[in-house]
Formats: C-alpha cells, sequence, structure tokens
C-alpha cells in the first residue's frame, strides 16, 4: 500500500523554506544557495507523491533552481532589468517564495470566527451558562494576583446538548476570536503533523487573543494512552498537554480559554483530563428546558394552539437532546407546510427569480404536527448511556450542588 508522505514533505519543504529566509537575511549566500536547491527537491518529491498537484510542484522546483543558480525565476526579469551577477541574498523576495507560503499549510487563521451567538439564544442549561459565565469575566475583571482564570472546562455529555452552542455563546458574549476546532483538523491525515498543528493553533489563539479555542470530538485528540499507541499520537498528545498547561501565559492577563467537548469522557487521558479541573456535564434537557427550545425554534411562527408542558413532558420521556427537539420543530413545520401548500413541488419549474416573488403559506402549527413528528424522531440515547454519564460524573465530575 503507497503511503501518503505530502504532509510530511509538506512540513519538510516549510521548515526548508524557513531556512533559506534565514540564510537570506544573514547574507549567507551558500547556506541560502543550498537550502533553495533542498527546496526544489522536496517540490520535486511532491510532485510524483501528489499526481494531482505534480504541474504545480514542478514548477515550484523550476523556480527554486533557478533562486539556487542565480537566474532570475520572472522571465520579464531574464535580462537588462536587474543585475545579474546580484547575490542569492540580495533578492527581497521570491516568485517561489510567495507561491508557495502557506502551500497545503495549516493556516490556523482560517479557523477564526466571531460567533454570533449569545446566552439568550440557549434554552435551558441555566446553571451551566451561569458557571460559564463566571469563569470567563473573571479573566477579564482587576483582581489580587492569587486569583487565577481557568484555562480549561471540559463539556461532557450525550450527542446533541449544546455542547458547541455554549463555546458558542461564550466567544460571541465576549466578542473574543472562536477557534471551532473539529477534531479532523488536527488529528491530521497527513503523518507527523498533528503536533505542529496543535502549536500553530495555540499561536494563533494567542496572538488573536481573547481567544476561545473550542476542541469539539476532543476524545479523538486525546485517547488514553496504551501500549500500542503510535509515536505519532504519544507527540500530539505531549504537544496538547505543553498547551494545555499554558507556562507562557501564567503571566499574561490575556483570555485564552479552551473549552473541550466529548460525548465519551470515559476515553480521555488521565493526564489531559487533569488539565481540565472544571468539568461540567451537559444534560439532556429537562421539561422546562424543552419548553423554552421548543419557542426558541418557533419564534417566528403562531404557537398559541400548543400545549408545551405536553410536549416538554413527551420530550424528557423520549430522552430528546436539544438537537433533537430542533429537528422536532423543524419536522412539524414541514407537515404544516405540506398541508397549506400541497402544490409545493411544481414550483420548482420556475426560475429562482420568480420564486422571490412569492411567499410561503403558513398556518398556526398544532398539537397534531408534533405528534406526528414525535413518531418519527427517535433518540440515539439509551438509559445505559445516561447510567454511563452518571457514574463518571460521580467519580470525576464537578459537583455543583
Amino acid at each position: 500500500m503507497k503511503i501518503d508522505l505530502s504532509g510530511f514533505l509538506l512540513s519538510e519543504l516549510r521548515d526548508m523554506m524557513d531556512e533559506y529566509k534565514k540564510a537570506k537575511s544573514a547574507g549567507d549566500d551558500d547556506l541560502a544557495k543550498e537550502k533553495a536547491f533542498a527546496c526544489a527537491a522536496l517540490n520535486r518529491r511532491l510532485a510524483s507523491n501528489v499526481p494531482s498537484l505534480e504541474e504545480k510542484y514542478m514548477g515550484h522546483a523550476d523556480r527554486w533552481e533557478q533562486i539556487a543558480t542565480g537566474c532570475s525565476p520572472h522571465p520579464a526579469n531574464r535580462r537588462g532589468s536587474r543585475n545579474k551577477s546580484a547575490g542569492i541574498g540580495s533578492r527581497t523576495r521570491s516568485q517561489a517564495e510567495e507561491e508557495q507560503d502557506g502551500d497545503g499549510a495549516f493556516n490556523a487563521s482560517s479557523l477564526i470566527t466571531h460567533s454570533q451567538v449569545r446566552w439568550d439564544d440557549i434554552g435551558g442549561l441555566d446553571e451551566v451558562k451561569r458557571l460559564m459565565m463566571e469563569t470567563i469575566v473573571i479573566a477579564g475583571l482587576k483582581k489580587p494576583e492569587s486569583v487565577k482564570p481557568w484555562k480549561g472546562i471540559l463539556l461532557y455529555g450525550p450527542p446533541g446538548t449544546g455542547k458547541t452552542l455554549l463555546a458558542a455563546a461564550a466567544a460571541g458574549s465576549l466578542n473574543a476570536s472562536f477557534f471551532d476546532v473539529k477534531a479532523d483538523k488536527i488529528v491530521s491525515k497527513y503523518f507527523g503533523e498533528s503536533s505542529k498543528l496543535i502549536s500553530g493553533l495555540y499561536t494563533a489563539a494567542r496572538s488573536h487573543a481573547p481567544s476561545i479555542v473550542f476542541l469539539d470530538e476532543f476524545d479523538a485528540l486525546s485517547q488514553s494512552r496504551s501500549d500500542d499507541t503510535s509515536d505519532a499520537t504519544r507527540k500530539l498528545l505531549s504537544s496538547l498537554l505543553t498547551e494545555l498547561d499554558g507556562l507562557q501565559d501564567k503571566k499574561s492577563d490575556r483570555l485564552l480559554l479552551t473549552l473541550a467537548a466529548t460525548n465519551t469522557p470515559w476515553d480521555l487521558d488521565t493526564a489531559v483530563l487533569s488539565r481540565f479541573p472544571r468539568r461540567i456535564f451537559i444534560p439532556l434537557p429537562d421539561e422546562a428546558a424543552c419548553r423554552e427550545i421548543i419557542r426558541i425554534h418557533t419564534e417566528s411562527l403562531d404557537i398559541s394552539s400548543l400545549n408545551l408542558d405536553e410536549l416538554g413532558a413527551e420530550c424528557v420521556k423520549k430522552r430528546y437532546s436539544g438537537r433533537d427537539i430542533h429537528t422536532l420543530c423543524q419536522q412539524a413545520m414541514w407537515t404544516m407546510i405540506r398541508d397549506e401548500n400541497t402544490e409545493l413541488h411544481n414550483l420548482a419549474l420556475l426560475p429562482f427569480d420568480e420564486l422571490q416573488k412569492r411567499s410561503l403559506k403558513v398556518r398556526a402549527l398544532s398539537m397534531d404536527d408534533f405528534d406526528s413528528a414525535i413518531a418519527r424522531i427517535k433518540s440515539p440515547v439509551t438509559r445505559a448511556d445516561l447510567d454511563l454519564f452518571t457514574h463518571w460524573s460521580e467519580e470525576f465530575g464537578e459537583d455543583f450542588s
């Protein structure tokens, strides 16, 4: 089986380009020439390893070789306009550098979003929201030196309970940089890249502080170590632990908070878990929270004929998460829409500009709409799952009673 080395080669190329820049800045022409030839060789290896980008990498290789031999890679400059005898270190910035900077690299800044979610957008979870609000405001307040803000919070619970929304609300309320990181962004498909991505992520977060780093599906990054754990995974965990320790942030007043979310906290490495002394269980919504979530997701519709108490109780009985309730509301709306717009599918024959001139027919949502939706939606959470969370919370979670 052919091994994908493109990530490893890109990493080597970035390092070699950095070395070339340093040699060029120092005026060391011989070393810069050596590094330029090395960049050309790495590009040729990438061209061989990534056939779909062969032409691009071969072009880069040619330009790096032109730099190494003292020839200008710019066709317009091959005669007359530049001093042909100028040393390799005399150029300000080559076309090869400009084209390759960031080529295939992990750009952590690309993960930044500015969340529009606010605390009021989340139904229920009042105690959880209060705890998180307290945690984030401490970082910004003037306080005695002994009072240290929490650096990491672990959010755990069944899927769909609002962990991502809570992280987004924390960032949105502070107008902080929000790094929303899925596991597959860090557990790179490129061999050996993951530890560098972790470092790059936190470097970007510090430079854009106040920042909240949200690590979703956290168990994929920090599963318990065992004898069969690969060297790459061990290196990843080591980098992650270093960043979570935040030694460079000990004396800093800037906010850099890591929020991690997992549906399986029992799979976490114990060393990683110890970096999250605040561990908050995000439960399935209770009846009051279910009613509030339904109101949020039906805000622009008439729900005066709904029995919200009955619906809230049914949602709890069915073990619905916040995500399930959102789906429930959407399904109920579609039942209503189909009742009121029996020829809706025929409008697909019209151009989009014509559709925008027309309006969807709606009516008040009814209990029948929701009863039909409830019959279709099944929760993936079992009683056994809830028992697992209860037992883990009793042993490792934070008691807020």
